[in-house]
């Protein structure tokens, strides 16, 4: 059996061929990491408009009486919080506060939700809830029926509307509208989310209308200079925008707190959540170790992996993302390091190929839109 075979495919799979997509294993996943070349499709949505498919993605329906408890008894952010055709981004944890996934949660009723994980986590995710199901609810992973398209730039906006009769620019960041009609694709959830840093929508739908609505969207914005993306691309802008990747800024031995999405984690709130009281007591106690952006001054560019050391030369951590950004010309990098040599502008080392090269702790998000 070829290893093509034995990957997971998304519904746009035969569709990539067309495109001159390079297809790699991401996760079990045959998936593009790039159609023409990743710094094209990267400068495309920086200031123009890329699609992505992110069909890999999991999806899991949470309905019944007590559907907002249980979801909020497993999750770091407070859903009660959430109007419906509101998104929200938070993460589930370990007892000891450690990271089980980071999500997006979407409030599509009054006792009915969407949750949206990550692809090589889809089988754990869903046995962890199943694990935790209580009272008057039900699961369902519904992520083979449900396709996940992504359309994100300055221009996605207006890409976007001439499929559609609903005024877009009245969603807001972090809301949604069910049921949309775009051109012959029917029952669509676009959401004004995204993983790039830019504005953009995120598209649910039937994995079988996939296809057409891809073909469609690249169709229609051919003219505005919208490109199919692969992962490539989608690294490196999540990486300028200071957006967490699940299986290295967050990890089963690495809390929310720690990987700095503490926005998405409220100790406060009235319910009890697995793993609040770790990451209460990590609070109090003070962050030992802290994710930083660091910039690469020296030649060379940081890697997931890498050794990060003190200007004196003790190791105090770890390379978690890093590439060459496209948009600032500059080796950048996110590194878990000591709290105490997170402060911005304390000096570093990275050990790049058995040589110590200077870097730097610096502000993020590295790019910002506009």
């Amino acid at each position: 059996m070829s290893t093509e075979t034995a990957l997971k495919q998304t519904p746009l799979f035969e569709a990539y061929g067309k495109y001159g997509a390079k297809v790699i294993d991401f996760g079990g996943w045959a998936l593009p990491v790039q159609f023409s070349s990743i710094l094209d499709e990267h400068e495309a949505v920086r200031t123009k408009a890329g699609l992505f498919d992110v069909s890999h993605m999991g999806e899991v329906l949470v309905e019944g009486r007590e559907a907002e408890s249980y979801i909020n008894s497993i999750v770091t952010n407070d859903v009660t919080k959430l109007s419906i055709n509101q998104a929200q981004y938070t993460a589930m944890c370990y007892p000891d506060g450690g990271t089980v996934d980071d999500l997006l949660v979407y409030k599509l009723d009054h006792e009915k939700y969407l949750l949206v994980i990550n692809a090589a986590n889809i089988e754990k995710d869903f046995n962890w809830m199943q694990q935790h199901v209580k009272g008057e609810m039900t699961l369902q992973n519904i992520s083979n029926e449900t396709a996940q398209l992504a359309i994100q730039g300055p221009k996605a906006e207006g890409i976007l509307q001439k499929l559609t009769g609903i005024d877009l620019s009245k969603i807001e960041s972090f809301k949604f509208v069910q049921h949309v009609v775009l051109d012959s694709v029917t029952d669509v959830l676009v959401s004004r989310t995204g993983y790039t840093g830019e504005d953009g929508f995120e598209l649910y739908l039937a994995a079988e209308q996939a296809e057409a609505l891809w073909e469609k969207l690249l169709e229609t914005g051919r003219e505005e200079g919208l490109k199919p993306c692969g992962l490539g691309a989608r690294d490196t802008l999540r990486l300028e925008a200071r957006l967490a990747l699940y299986g290295q800024e967050l990890l089963s031995d690495i809390s929310p707190l720690e990987a700095g999405i503490g926005f998405a984690v409220k100790l406060k709130k009235e319910s009890d959540f697995i793993g609040k009281a770790a990451l209460l007591a990590q609070k109090e106690a003070g962050l030992k170790r802290k994710l930083v952006g660091i910039e690469v001054t020296g030649r060379g560019i940081p890697r997931h992996g890498y050794k990060v050391f003190s200007e004196a030369g003790e190791e105090i951590g770890v390379v978690t993302s890093g590439t060459q950004s496209p948009s600032l010309k500059k080796s950048i990098g996110l590194a878990l390091i000591s709290a105490k040599q997170a402060e911005v502008g304390t000096k570093l080392k990275v050990e790049i190929r058995n040589k110590m090269i200077d870097a730097i702790v610096v502000k993020t998000p590295f790019y910002k839109k506009g």
